[in-house]
């Protein structure tokens, strides 16, 4: 019987945290969000619609990814996520159908629309905006803090941990590399101030648009001619038609095939400032080691 008194402790500490997640999960919540708006919740959210592919990839990598009923036309990862009803985008959301999901919270971007018209409706909405690293850091402890999830911060030293790894693994050949990151063919860049910036200085490149132009600056394309850049990052979907941009042809990076074009699915990883930045800075860092060795 030398078991009794050992199982009783177990099962006393199973009884404990047991007793402290019920108490956290009764506990009302009380955020600001990147508005400044006060949010208020009764309760940890177990009905959640997501206006913004990077919120939705921090909920689910938050495992909290069966408390989503409903996201965005674009959110497309995990896999799970595409078999949910979509509700329109940040700048088109339905929102009949969103009401019509009963959502006890939605999630979408300060630049989206209906925020207004959905609070009237009496459906709470937490609006937040990663632009930065340090933003990304700070919009995974709010949506902790609204799912109730501890540690939350857990996520963001595995991803932080992650780009560092990717940076040791540049060679010393590739740093330094001059580099022009298309966001898509307005043609939009990225800019130092971007995490897309952030994680291209990191990896010890330099960005030829400079932190005063803004984070994701719209450009003239002979800004690009004339910065010449030794690499040039860029999706499928906007790589069409590029060596055909007055006087593009010209550039050493075109000239010599310096270009690392991401599929779809790889770019809209990249562009997306959330848990897989640091699969994202390893591509990046894959490019660098391929293209930027031979300069």
């Amino acid at each position: 019987m030398q078991w009794l008194p050992r199982s009783l402790t177990r099962l006393s500490a199973v009884l404990a945290w047991s007793a402290a997640v019920l108490s956290v999960q009764a506990q009302p919540i009380a955020l600001t969000d990147d508005r400044g708006h006060a949010v208020t919740l009764a309760r940890p959210p177990q009905r959640i619609v997501s206006l913004l592919p990077s919120l939705t990839e921090t909920v689910c990598a938050l495992e909290q990814c069966h408390r989503l009923v409903g996201v965005d036309r674009y959110s497309d990862w995990p896999a799970s996520v595409q078999k949910l009803p979509k509700v329109g985008g940040g700048l088109d959301p339905n929102i009949e159908a969103i009401v019509a999901l009963r959502p006890d919270v939605v999630l979408m971007a300060t630049s989206s629309r209906g925020a207004a018209r959905l609070e009237s409706l009496g459906v709470p909405v937490v609006a937040l905006e990663p632009k930065s690293h340090a933003d990304v850091q700070r919009v995974l402890g709010k949506i902790g803090q609204v799912l109730a999830v501890p540690d939350a911060q857990r996520l963001w030293r595995v991803i932080d941990a992650g780009v560092q790894a990717a940076a040791q693994s540049v060679p010393v050949a590739a740093r330094n590399a001059r580099v022009y990151f298309e966001v898509n063919r307005g043609p939009y860049g990225a800019g130092m101030q971007s995490f897309i910036g952030e994680t291209l200085t990191r990896l010890g490149a330099r960005n030829i648009l400079p932190a005063a132009l803004g984070p994701f600056p719209k450009l003239n394309p002979e800004y690009v001619v004339r910065a010449n850049p030794d690499l040039i990052m860029v999706g499928a979907r906007s790589v069409e038609g590029l060596a055909q941009r007055p006087g593009w042809q010209a550039m050493q990076a075109l000239q010599q095939q310096r270009l690392c074009v991401f599929t779809p699915p790889e770019f809209d990883m990249l562009i997306r400032p959330g848990p897989r930045m640091a699969e994202g800075a390893r591509l990046m860092a894959r490019c660098l080691t391929d293209k930027a060795t031979t300069r």
